[in-house]
């Protein structure tokens, strides 16, 4: 029997054929069983903004990954409202805000986590609100801590999917992210107005509860912000007001 011709058209194309199928499996196979591993670290960095949010950077000092968990069951709250800040029948962990914010705004599930204080869970630390929206080249979001009192921004951690390095993708610097801690929200005309960058960088706001030194070089960015903690914060305004008025 004559061997089989390896440089044959038919044996390169099985050889080929066979490589894929292999490879392939091979592939699918580690993909499915890192899955749930990218889950739970998704899930993870997602309890870590929320916590950081809440407490700063700081306040997750000598807090480590395997207690990230433990930390965010004992003392977070969860709540789902639509954006007439009625109790939607959706589950949390379900939720996918940058899905949501392809929907109607009547249509967004709203979830709000609630976050208590370290030394006493039951006392309520600010309240985390997720806000999604558009900057200069794709998606851009952030988790809003609002104080117990409903007004004024605790902390704030934003993430961005390819904002320009060095200039939009400051968005995620602490020091950027420190220039809204303390500012408030404007209620009037009932609507929210949340505090806003300004043009140009390095002027004195600290004043001014609604103004925020801007980012220099970074104005698209920086208005997709504004736009973005606008536009969803009004969505929760119904909350807002309900939970305000209990206090």
């Amino acid at each position: 029997m004559s061997k089989f011709n390896k440089n044959s058209n038919t044996y390169i194309l099985l050889y080929a054929v066979v490589m894929t199928l292999i490879f392939g499996t091979l592939l699918a196979f580690v993909s499915e069983s890192l899955k749930e591993k990218q889950k739970a670290e998704v899930l993870i960095e997602k309890q870590k903004f929320i916590l950081k949010a809440a407490y700063g950077e700081k306040g997750l000092d000598g807090v480590k990954k395997p207690e990230i968990t433990p930390l965010y069951n004992e003392i977070v709250k969860v709540a789902v409202v639509n954006n007439q800040g009625e109790p939607m029948d959706t589950e949390e962990a379900k939720i996918k805000i940058g899905k949501e914010y392809k929907k109607s705004k009547d249509s967004r599930a709203l979830p709000i986590y609630i976050v208590g204080k370290k030394d006493n869970p039951s006392e309520v630390e600010s309240y985390v609100m997720p806000v999604y929206g558009k900057g200069l080249w794709d998606f851009i979001w952030a988790y809003v801590a609002l104080d117990a009192d409903l007004k004024t921004i605790e902390g704030i951690v934003f993430d961005h999917v390819g904002e320009t390095p060095g200039l939009g993708a400051r968005i995620t610097d602490a020091s950027v992210q420190e220039r809204f801690v303390g500012k408030e929200l404007n209620f009037a005309s009932n609507t929210v107005d949340a505090p806003d960058f300004q043009k140009g960088e390095g002027t004195d706001y600290s004043s001014s509860p609604y103004k925020v030194d801007g980012l220099s070089g970074a104005t698209i960015t920086a208005k997709g912000v504004n736009d973005m903690l606008d536009d969803y914060l009004a969505m929760y305004l119904p909350y807002i007001n309900q939970n305000r008025e209990k206090q």
